[in-house]
């Protein structure tokens, strides 16, 4: 009997996955990234031909690879017939079926929520239904968020939510997989969770949208939705006009002269390093965004729409791998790049490299008691820059909290003084930190994970205390 598979190709720093499903000789995609070369390279290691290309919706976080993707396999472009788009496509509904090959098929279930027209596909080999491609409709713990589209369609989409989430438990056996698209850090899902893999029986346990009824499931849902990012207002119409191939190669390269102008112009100018390293040494008026976090979803956040971007790293792999992070939600080519150490990307100036002090929690406590490090300026502000969930759910005790999407146009209501700043892990305060400097403040990074802050005995505060 022919086995049918399922390789899972993550997208980790968007908290999304992809999926190639094959019976060994053709396969079919879902819900591809834009970086189609990861797909391609799968499928001609497991040696099969993609035939279909199946979108689940029209993606609000990414801009898709699927159009790209059919054109240069040849394969059947599976779209909700009910979405309005500006290419040829396989327009499938709730009800139909296509045969993918002779032993492997698929079922379209129509799943509105996290869209109007959203779609799950139902993957079917010789033995019967083995599971579910749900998109951004049924998640591990979780279900997508219903904002997406704007506020004012939320409660009505999770509602539908809830309605489809149920379908899809009806229609399954409970060992059927559930094969989600989004949940892993992405800000599509409503929550998240740290489930690797998960099965319709595992969720009617442990899934809210499978546990409440539709008004506890709605209130809740809703109750819980927080910030998302802004360039997701720029993905929904690129993914319906259609998006071609990506350029991967090297972008513009900027000499230290160049560099100086760009900032002196108030340019976005990234330091892609470690965090560590940027506070260590690095170039006046630069930004961390280094590539051991979610780089390319904070600072699409941050910077306008558009606005030149210049990279700056310590190798080309670096650079490489930040355009494709980049290129994935739509910033198709950075203004200019730069390779080496910050001396170099100086010109050699002293002058125009600066240091920046780093503090952990306890050191906090200490300079709050009177006994402040000697080698820290004492703490005039503690800016609290994580999202406004968090902050709700406990906060220090006289913090000033600013997510940091909204920090560059907030600067000017920020007390003068030094500024310590911290977020939950480390890494969005080193962005902060680094936009405070830029304006001419005095910052500390507090390096640190804010769930040690209360064990370092600062005061928390908010209805997680």
């Amino acid at each position: 009997m022919t086995t049918i598979h399922v390789e899972v190709v993550e997208t980790s720093s968007l908290g999304d996955r992809s999926y190639l499903a094959h019976d060994g000789r053709v396969a079919l995609a879902v819900d591809p990234q834009r970086d189609i070369d990861r797909i391609l390279a799968l499928a001609g290691r497991l040696g099969v031909r993609v035939t279909h290309v199946a979108e689940t919706h029209l993606h609000n976080d990414y801009v898709s690879g699927g159009l790209a993707l059919a054109r240069v396999t040849g394969a059947a472009y599976l779209v909700a017939g009910a979405d309005a788009v500006d290419f040829e496509r396989l327009a499938v509904a709730g009800g139909d079926e296509i045969a993918v090959s002779e032993s492997m098929r698929i079922a379209v279930v129509a799943t509105p929520g996290h869209t109007f027209h959203h779609l799950s596909y139902v993957l079917s080999g010789p033995g019967g239904p083995q599971g579910v491609f749900t998109g951004g409709s049924l998640l591990f713990g979780t279900t997508g968020r219903t904002d997406l589209l704007g506020e004012q369609h939320a409660r009505t989409l999770a509602h539908r939510q809830h309605a489809s989430a149920r379908r899809l438990a009806d229609l399954l056996p409970d060992g059927a997989q559930i094969w989600p698209t989004h949940g892993f850090g992405s800000f599509c899902s409503a929550t998240q969770s740290d489930a690797a893999a998960s099965t319709i029986g595992r969720e009617k346990q442990a899934n809210p949208v499978l546990r409440l009824e539709a008004d506890a499931f709605v209130t809740r849902t809703l109750a819980g939705l927080d910030a998302y990012p802004a360039y997701y207002a720029h993905m929904g119409a690129r993914n319906s006009a259609g998006a071609g191939l990506i350029d991967l190669t090297p972008a513009q390269p900027a000499d230290a002269e160049q560099l100086r102008e760009r900032i002196a112009a108030g340019e976005w100018v990234v330091d892609l390093r470690s965090r560590k390293a940027f506070a260590a040494r690095h170039l006046t008026g630069t930004v961390s965004f280094g590539l051991d976090g979610p780089m390319a979803t904070w600072l699409a956040w941050l910077a306008p729409w558009g606005a030149p971007i210049t990279l700056l790293g310590h190798d080309p792999e670096q650079i490489a791998a930040a355009q494709r992070e980049l290129a994935r939600i739509g910033i198709d080519r950075p203004a200019a790049t730069a390779t080496g150490t910050p001396h170099d990307w100086a010109g050699g100036e002293q002058t125009r490299l600066t240091t920046l002090a780093t503090a952990t929690f306890a050191d906090l406590a200490a300079a709050r008691a009177g006994r402040i490090p000697r080698h820290l300026p004492a703490p005039d502000i503690v800016l609290d820059v994580r999202m406004s969930g968090e902050w709700r759910a406990g906060h220090i005790e006289g913090a000033t909290h600013i997510p940091l999407p909204e920090l560059p146009a907030r600067l000017a209501e920020i007390p003068g003084g030094t500024v310590w700043v911290h977020c939950g892990s480390g890494y969005r305060a080193a962005a902060a930190a680094g936009l405070l400097t830029r304006a001419g403040r005095r910052a500390v990074h507090i390096d640190d994970a804010y769930a040690g802050a209360a064990a370092a005995g600062l005061a928390i505060a908010g209805s997680g205390n």
